[in-house]
């Protein structure tokens, strides 16, 4: 990710995270995808009405699709308002899907949701990530080193 693209995302007036996801797994490989969205979806998105708690992405021909998404319904809309968790098509070069695709083929690799945030073009987009699951022990080292840094970082403050 270069830093005009990290830029975005730091102005981006919504930034719904996955924050589990780096406690479960490494990231091997980040892409940028866009969503498929209907109706009332994107203003749901927004106003930061969604969820990405306990999603993944699959492929089925040559596409990618998230499943596990929620994005609430709009408080204004009528009986055109959208369902709350289904699955989403994302946006994706041919490439890439089949890049992703035979990866997660192996054991222990899989596609996760890490960010949706809005482009500066009002678009909705979310940032994915070929992941491989972590083992018990290495969420332990994870937690005591984000411990260390808290440490150090109090103790910083002190002097």
């Amino acid at each position: 990710m270069n830093k005009a693209e990290e830029q975005i995302r730091k102005k981006s007036p919504v930034n719904i995270r996955n924050k589990k996801a780096s406690f479960e797994y490494f990231f091997i490989e980040t892409y940028t995808a866009g969503i498929v969205l209907t109706g009332t979806e994107i203003k749901s998105i927004r106003l930061g009405k969604a969820s990405l708690v306990d999603t993944y992405c699959y492929v089925i021909n040559g596409e990618m699709w998230v499943k596990g998404m929620s994005v609430s319904p709009y408080f204004y809309g009528s009986y055109n308002n959208h369902e709350m968790k289904r699955d989403r098509k994302l946006l994706l070069r041919r490439k890439e899907i089949a890049r992703l695709e035979s990866a997660t083929k192996q054991t222990g690799y899989t596609i996760v949701p890490l960010l949706i945030f809005i482009d500066e073009k009002g678009r909705a987009k979310v940032d994915i990530a070929l992941c491989k699951g972590k083992k018990e022990f290495d969420k332990r080292q994870t937690l005591k080193e984000k411990e260390d840094r808290r440490e150090m970082d109090r103790a910083m403050k002190h002097y």
